[in-house]
């Protein structure tokens, strides 16, 4: 067994290889560019090496950086995480080259499969089903639609280089196909620096289901069942299951068996998947399954197999990379329970899913998950890399059980300032055809306004934040006499401006001459709502006249940001309050001094007690 690991890769897939390698006694090395200097993954290592700049093409994809790392650290492995390096042929043969043992295929399997029309023709000889299509070395625009025509509109261009949804293009009749050939090969110059297309069948329902396999340098290959993949947007995953619903015993059993078949014929060594897609307009049935790609690495959705199998995939990497053989026979792999993941994306949904980057301040997972992450709380969500914070990953003991753990996992997390896919994410899981198992690639697209959309505000979350928010003042209402004058206002009233998010409670009278005093931030069903009470410039909020700090609420104190002594400016946060799922910071009502401080980080706090108190400074 190897001693050390270097992980040539960041965030949570890097964090999830360490929790392996450090469970079975490997010492680990990072590495990490500038942006990355204190990250979790470098942090979470043995040992962390510095190789360059933000950007990944000057750090992360730099194979050489990687390498001299790794041999300046004592590494005796590199392990390539997915993305990146991780299907690069020509970085792993580095890799083996410089004496290392490198944690993944032969870089001549990975060859074999990095050109889809190359792997198709190589997996048609070996007998695996493949979409029909034409994948042949004349690339000239008319023969290329005369072979579209042959094979019948709807047709789908795909660059042979692509990957991610890159260089592909629908084309549904034969006058839209020449615009479309140039657009996909322009994408992929751009994108692969080669403009090679194959043309297949453009499957009306398609579902993406993908095999897990995994083979050892003794040549034995299992594999470990299937796993769909249809939520998707934009060809990029959103919400992976395993086992696949609508499966039955005989089709899986074609469909495994095809996938063992792929692997053989290329010698494939360590962990690999096959990705077939399936025409679902009849239910799936094996002789409506075809062969798509193979991807020469872990997947980001491994976890799901893992949990359906109680197999440490990252665990078997490392003892096939070591020269041990499979841990366990195909006859001794079976499926238990239903596990599902949903990706949790730093991303504005309702604005075209831009992505949010920034620092998150507050960040809560829930409890009863399994969540594979790089960041925490008080990290950098960064501009350079991918923006995913995390993976929630519910395994129940049936599909139903899994997708109700995984909703009310979704409604338990908390992501502020940066904005994030949960509430979508929460919604898909809901949707009538997902829960009937009824799914396809083209269901997020199709639903996609009513998936995203911002719900209104809910009347019992803005009557409980507005409560919070006015008895921060130390407001009741018979302090306002309401009623109780010749001629006085019988009611207290306020406006409430909701901006996309972020509620402003303001009182009538002071809408043109207003300040934000306190907040709440609100969190449910994956939504996050910030709450803010605005109060006349100048006045005295977030205390009583005599500068005591109040509970305005019984709860727990999560966060208190000065100590006694401290002076402060008006308007101050002095520490945070949760309940009810709501946090309610309070401020400093004027410029002073903490002058006493009886709340502590954690600790449980009742209606009006006095937190804190600020002396006014003396002039």
């Amino acid at each position: 067994m190897i001693k050390s690991l270097l992980i040539a890769n960041r965030g949570e897939i890097a964090c999830r290889v360490i929790r392996t390698a450090r469970r079975m006694g490997i010492r680990t090395i990072a590495v990490y560019s500038d942006a990355d200097a204190d990250a979790l993954h470098v942090r979470s290592a043995d040992e962390a090496v510095h190789i360059g700049a933000s950007p990944a093409r000057e750090s992360y994809l730099i194979g050489e950086k990687i390498i001299a790392a790794a041999l300046s650290s004592g590494a005796e492995a590199v392990h390539p995480g997915y993305g990146f390096l991780s299907e690069n042929a020509a970085f792993a043969q580095s890799v083996i080259d410089a004496g290392l043992v490198w944690i993944g295929p032969n870089p001549s399997s990975i060859t074999a499969m990095g050109l889809k029309d190359a792997a198709k023709k190589l997996m048609s000889a070996a007998g695996v089903p493949v979409t029909p299509g034409y994948m042949g070395e004349d690339q000239t625009p008319a023969l290329l639609a005369a072979e579209a025509n042959a094979i019948g509109y709807p047709v789908l261009i795909k660059a042979v280089a692509g990957g991610g949804g890159k260089g592909m293009r629908m084309v549904e009749a034969a006058a839209d196909f020449a615009d479309a050939l140039t657009s996909c090969q322009r994408e992929a110059a751009s994108s692969f620096g080669n403009t090679h297309v194959l043309i297949e069948k453009y499957i009306q329902r398609p579902r993406h289901i993908e095999v897990q396999v995994f083979g050892d340098k003794h040549g034995n290959v299992v594999h470990l069942f299937e796993r769909d993949c249809s939520l998707q947007r934009r060809h990029q995953k959103v919400i992976e299951e395993a086992p696949a619903p609508g499966m039955d015993a005989a089709t899986r059993e074609a469909l495994c068996g095809a996938a063992v078949k792929a692997a053989k014929a290329v010698d494939y060594v360590g962990a690999g998947t096959i990705e077939f897609i399936a025409d679902a307009s009849e239910g799936l049935r094996a002789d409506r399954i075809w062969f798509m790609e193979m991807n020469t690495r872990l997947q980001v959705e491994h976890p799901v197999t893992e949990e359906i199998t109680g197999i440490d995939l990252v665990e078997w990497q490392l003892r096939v990379a070591s020269g041990e053989p499979l841990p366990k026979h195909q006859d001794e792999l079976s499926i238990s329970g239903w596990a599902m993941e949903a990706r949790l994306y730093a991303e504005n949904p309702a604005n075209g899913f831009l992505p949010s980057i920034g620092t998150l301040d507050h960040l809560v997972f829930p409890d009863d998950l399994r969540v594979d992450t790089g960041v925490e709380e008080g990290g950098e969500v960064s501009p350079f890399y991918d923006p995913m914070i995390a993976k929630l990953i519910a395994h129940g003991a049936t599909r139903d059980d899994a997708i109700d753990l995984l909703r009310d996992g979704i409604s338990d997390t908390e992501v502020w300032p940066v904005r994030t896919n949960a509430g979508f994410l929460g919604r898909l899981l809901d949707h009538a055809d997902f829960i009937d198992g009824d799914v396809d690639t083209g269901l997020i697209a199709r639903d996609i306004d009513a998936l995203v959309t911002p719900p209104d505000a809910d009347p019992e979350q803005l009557a409980e934040a507005a409560s919070l928010l006015f008895a921060s003042v130390g407001y009741k209402p018979w302090d306002a006499a309401l009623g109780f004058r010749l001629n006085g206002a019988d009611r207290a009233e306020a406006r409430i401006i909701d901006d996309g998010g972020t509620i402003h409670v303001v009182e009538l009278n002071d809408v043109e001459d207003a300040e934000p005093a306190s907040e709440v931030l609100a969190f449910s069903d994956g939504f996050a709502r910030r709450y803010t009470r605005y109060e006349p410039r100048g006045s005295h909020g977030g205390a009583v006249s005599d500068g005591s700090i109040l509970s305005p609420m019984p709860g727990r104190v999560i966060a208190v940001e000065v100590a006694e002594g401290d002076k402060v400016t008006k308007g101050q946060n002095l520490l945070t309050l949760e309940a009810m799922k709501m946090e309610h910071t309070l401020t400093a009502p004027f410029d002073g001094v903490v002058s006493e401080l009886n709340a502590v980080a954690g600790g449980q706090v009742l209606v009006d007690a006095v937190l804190a108190r600020i002396e006014a400074e003396k002039v």
